[in-house]
């Protein structure tokens, strides 16, 4: 069993299981009961999307200094006991059922996801 880390909106894999989409807004332009069946995700769960005003800093990186901000920023906002313990029952799943969570963008290094997977490998999640 695992936990996979994808884009949104992609070709889903076999087996993947229940995809949770860890992002701030639904996808534009989407009709709500579309989400599955375009790829988007099964369940939104925006606990795990890093605020606005951090997914702007993410956004406006353009220095491996930036990055550094947005990944400690971040980090920040998923130690919260609320956060810590959503990743807790993420790597906890990982280890009996599979399934997946993502976000958006094109490029994962450039993605709050790329923490994301830190963090449940952190939490003793099995990452795929």
């Amino acid at each position: 069993m695992t936990v996979r880390i994808v884009r949104l909106g992609s070709p889903r894999a076999e087996d993947e299981g229940t995809r949770i989409g860890t992002v701030r807004r639904p996808p534009r332009g989407v009709p709500k009961t579309q989400f599955a069946a375009l790829d988007y995700y099964d369940v939104w769960f925006p606990n795990l999307a890093p605020s606005v005003a951090t997914m702007k800093l993410a956004q406006q990186a353009s220095t491996p200094k930036d990055w550094q901000a947005f990944a400690r920023r971040y980090r920040a906002e998923m130690a919260t006991p609320e956060a810590g313990r959503a990743l807790d029952v993420l790597a906890a799943l990982s280890r009996h059922a599979n399934f997946s969570v993502g976000c958006y963008c094109a490029d994962e290094s450039h993605c709050h996801r790329s923490i994301l997977r830190e963090l449940l490998i952190e939490k003793g999640a099995t990452v795929g």
